[in-house]
């Protein structure tokens, strides 16, 4: 790990892009529905939409992917950007770390519209990793949404904000409901590294 800067780990979809938003109108025209039906309380795969019959998630990813470029045209979660500007002009290092490669024969269009996005938005980054495994990039503090990949960097020791929906309830905190919320626990996080007393998020 680069310990000459404080490395903050950020998941997109759900923490700094508003994914599920993004994927419940899509799935409004891929299911037929109207919108009004399609609950925001939401498991992780969006089985509340009744999507299985329709072919599952991973069918329904791909269609707004190659087809609704979603990585694109998602709108940001409000303040994300800015509070990641806020953030990186204080010296923290924004690491984005994502699990956006799991289908294949997409990844291409995956990569270019991520990067796009980010540019478009002017969010700061100084790493970019598509990966599933987390915890292997490091970061001093990371931030996610989706239960299991929690639990997963939680088993390492990392240090993890859950960033709250529907899908995490269930989790233990440190929790943020907002990107101030974000702003405050990151900071708190960096004067902990700074004085050495980083662990106090640890969470099993």
């Amino acid at each position: 790990m680069d310990n000459s800067s404080f490395i903050f780990g950020v998941d997109l979809d759900g923490v700094v892009g508003d994914f599920y938003g993004a994927i419940r109108n899509i799935a409004s025209e891929w299911l037929n529905k109207p919108l009004d039906v399609l609950t925001t309380e939401v498991s992780y795969g969006l089985k509340e939409w009744g999507i299985d019959e329709f072919g599952g998630y991973d069918r329904l990813h791909r269609f707004a992917v190659t087809q609704r470029n979603i990585f694109r045209d998602m709108v940001p979660i409000e303040n994300a950007p800015a509070i990641l500007r806020k953030l990186s002009n204080q010296g923290i290092r924004v690491r984005i770390i994502t699990y956006r490669l799991f289908l294949k024969y997409s990844h291409r269009s995956t990569i270019t519209q991520t990067v796009d996005w980010l540019d478009n938005f002017d969010i700061p980054y100084w790493d970019i990793c598509f990966m599933n495994d987390k915890g292997a990039v490091g970061a001093h503090v990371y931030i996610d949404d989706a239960p299991e990949n929690i639990k997963n960097l939680r088993k390492l020791g990392c240090n993890t904000i859950v960033f709250n929906n529907s899908t995490n309830r269930e989790l233990p905190g440190p929790r943020a409901n907002n990107w101030f919320d974000v702003e405050h626990l990151v900071m708190d996080a960096r004067e902990d590294w700074l004085t050495g007393t980083m662990g106090l998020f640890n969470t099993k």
